[in-house]
């Protein structure tokens, strides 16, 4: 069997998971291995998944109805701004994890806080987890919170999830739709993006909405990064990028991270486990029409998102490996993809 190509992923939520875990012992899930959720330390190992952006999330209650059409139109309302207390409640006890994970792993887990750790931990076979805030909720306005997560080792952050916050406004759960949806980035959330660029942490664009997105082009100085997000042109949901956002990344040198996520795959917009993975080469080959094979590749969504079944979760990366070598991508490509194309990208924005 061949040896999985190593990965670093640009997203996940196995945080999440585990914090909603009924488990006693989420901790020793992750370390050993569970049947539930896409990662855990034996499907990365079994899969190549060799390090990734984890996302402390903060999720809404479950207030708001979905309606969803056999076709794959979807209309949810954007959930209301979360309180800060409850945001920090939940980013306190998901970080606690990842902690405990590193204390707990003897070496086996690694909370990196630059691409030189990255690539150390990768060196030596340790996974590499890089903290990612996903929808910036949890922050104040004054920003003390966030000196707080960047000593624990946040290094990467999206100002909004897909609801308003004090930062800026994310894309509402809509298919079809454009992310041109309301206004952009508060004063508050300039603010945001210029310490962000000084203080040398990825800004996240994959939630924004298009106005944010704009604002965000206008304001930073580093590489506009979507972490998980898809082609607008063959999936119109407003959370993946249009030719016009796509050509802005490419001009900054930025990245996008392919989607696993079915919603943001298939032309229908429905979330089915039984979607082909040819679409993923499809959006694959497009992103990489559009920006250059220097600036794709992985933001799985795992633990957050329906997937493939026949990848299915970490462990069946190489299923997408095989399909790629199939269509002609070369060794060369396929490393650019799965890795170093996210390791140079963090070395010119985190360091």
């Amino acid at each position: 069997m061949t040896k999985p190509i190593p990965v670093f992923d640009g997203h996940n939520d196995v945080l999440l998971r585990l914090y909603k875990s009924p488990s006693t012992d989420p901790v020793a899930d992750f370390l050993g291995g569970e049947e539930a959720g896409h990662i855990d330390l034996k499907k990365a190992r079994a899969g190549g998944l060799a390090g990734g952006l984890f996302a402390l999330y903060s999720p809404s209650p479950r207030t708001a109805s979905t309606t969803e059409s056999t076709t794959g139109a979807l209309s949810r309302p954007l959930p209301p701004p979360l309180p800060m207390d409850e945001a920090r409640a939940s980013a306190a006890g998901e970080l606690a994890i990842l902690v405990r994970i590193e204390r707990a792993s003897q070496g086996a887990v690694a909370i990196c806080r630059s691409t030189a750790e990255i690539k150390a931990a990768m060196a030596r076979g340790a996974f590499a987890a890089v903290l990612h805030i996903e929808g910036a909720d949890a922050i104040d306005d004054k920003l003390d919170f966030l000196d707080v997560l960047y000593a624990a080792g946040l290094r990467s952050l999206g100002p909004v999830w897909s609801r308003p916050n004090i930062f800026g406004h994310g894309v509402p759960f809509r298919f079809p739709s454009s992310p041109d949806i309301g206004e952009g980035l508060t004063a508050a959330g300039e603010n945001l993006v210029r310490v962000c660029d000084e203080m040398k942490i990825l800004i996240d664009l994959s939630h924004i909405n298009e106005k944010g997105f704009w604002d965000v082009a206008r304001l930073s100085k580093a590489p506009l990064v979507a972490t998980h997000s898809n082609a607008h042109a063959l999936c119109p949901s407003p959370r993946n990028l249009t030719d016009k956002q796509l050509a802005a990344i490419r001009d900054t040198g930025g990245m996008v991270g392919l989607n696993f996520a079915t919603g943001f795959l298939r032309p229908d917009g429905s979330m089915r486990p039984d979607t082909d993975i040819a679409l993923m080469v499809q959006h694959l080959d497009y992103l990489l029409e559009k920006l250059g094979e220097n600036h794709v590749g992985l933001g799985s969504d795992f633990d957050g998102a329906t997937v493939p079944q026949t990848i299915g979760s970490a462990a069946g990366l190489p299923v997408l490996f095989e399909a790629l070598r199939a269509k002609g991508y070369s060794d060369t490509l396929l490393t650019k993809i799965a890795s170093e194309n996210w390791l140079n990208l963090l070395a010119r924005t985190i360091g």
